[in-house]
């Protein structure tokens, strides 16, 4: 087993565990802003198999997003309260795909390549957003990330791009039983059918 993998491991057991060292991040995390850039990943193998470079032009954002459905406003028309509809509802996009739009939203210049969970307690969730610089010349000339550089991918997890994005609207399977969510289930007249 190579380094990253021992490293991962750690990582994970420490989270099953709740291990003192899990409990010291996230005390010094609260303590932090909502979103916050770091000088280097706190969970490198996952960072690097999702595309992170030691090298000029990559930023690293750590986002906090609060945990449950968010609030609902009850319907203005009159109904009983168990119809109102307000209750046991869930948000249609995950908080993963939500901090990737609030990194997006921050750093309008950067481009969000990906990004992965870290740690959670009863009202916070964060995730570590890794973003690139697309007019840095080292990632231009970088040949593993440079298709970011073109202008088709601006703003991509505003328009729903990311590897979360995407999982949240059912577009990692193929073939049977996924006729209907391509282009994208509210694409309404544009099914070619």
């Amino acid at each position: 087993m190579g380094a990253y993998k021992y490293i991962q491991d750690t990582f994970r057991k420490e989270y099953a565990t709740k291990s003192p060292e899990y409990k010291a991040r996230l005390i010094a995390i609260r303590k932090e802003p909502v979103i916050k850039t770091l000088d280097k990943p706190t969970n490198i193998p996952r960072a690097r198999a999702l595309g992170y470079k030691a090298k000029q032009g990559f930023v690293i954002a750590r986002v906090r997003v609060t945990r449950g459905s968010g609030m609902h406003t009850h319907p203005v028309k009159g109904r009983r309260p168990k119809r109102m509809g307000s209750r046991k509802l869930t948000r249609k996009k995950s908080k993963q795909t939500i901090a990737e739009e609030r990194a997006q939203r921050k750093f309008t210049n950067l481009e969000i390549l990906n990004s992965y969970w870290i740690c959670e307690d009863g009202q916070h969730k964060w995730f570590e957003v890794l973003l690139v610089d697309p007019k840095h010349p080292s990632i231009a000339n970088d040949g593993d990330v440079s298709w970011i550089t073109s202008n088709k991918h601006t703003k991509r997890a505003n328009r729903g791009k990311t590897s979360a994005s995407r999982k949240g609207r059912g577009l990692n399977k193929k073939g049977i039983g996924t006729e209907k969510t391509r282009p994208g289930r509210r694409a309404r007249g544009r099914k070619g059918r």
